[in-house]
């Protein structure tokens, strides 16, 4: 098992970047049959997003479009509870159907303050597709329609997630090694 350091801590492999690209494979085809015909706006939430977002949108078959949000909840390694909307979200996604691509969803807050900005601009429907999904972290009801992973409440960095900046590029996904 392949261990990485990143500042003060020790993480070790959780997901091969072999099991990342065939999940994200399977949710290119799944997306490409839910939104035939309606292209879709996909809103990558950057940072962490931005690599799943890019693997997924060259498995999707179908004609959509693209559009980024920046989202700012985090300090270290834990949700800071206050949400942030870092960059204004594009006009053009009124009247269309939206498609959220998270990295991560954990209590679910961060998503439920961007579907209420989103409201705003009216969309003709509004999905979520998240690499991965801590269960038991979760206190917001938001739906989540197209995962990747289930993952116990552990701190994760790798494929686009990172650790104060350092993890982004490990191509694994990679949990904390807490001992």
């Amino acid at each position: 098992m392949e261990t990485v350091k990143l500042h003060d801590r020790n993480f070790k492999t959780l997901i091969h970047a072999e099991q990342i690209a065939a999940r994200v494979s399977e949710l290119g085809k799944l997306i490409s049959l839910e939104y035939d015909g309606m292209q879709p706006v996909l809103l990558c939430v950057l940072r962490g997003a931005f690599i799943f977002t890019a693997d997924l949108n060259r498995t999707i078959s179908i004609p959509m479009e693209m559009a980024f949000i920046q989202i700012q909840s985090y300090e270290g390694t834990s949700s800071s509870g206050k949400v942030t909307l870092t960059t204004e979200l594009p006009e053009y996604l009124r009247n269309r159907h939206v498609l959220i691509v998270e990295d991560i969803v954990e209590t679910g807050l961060s998503l439920e303050h961007l579907i209420q900005q989103l409201d705003r601009l009216n969309p003709l429907s509004v999905r979520i597709a998240a690499l991965l999904v801590k269960p038991e972290a979760k206190r917001f009801p938001v739906d989540i329609h197209f995962t990747g992973f289930e993952i116990s409440n552990e701190f994760v960095v790798g494929y686009g997630m990172d650790y104060d900046g350092l993890g982004r590029n490990l191509p694994h996904i990679y949990a904390e090694v807490t001992s």
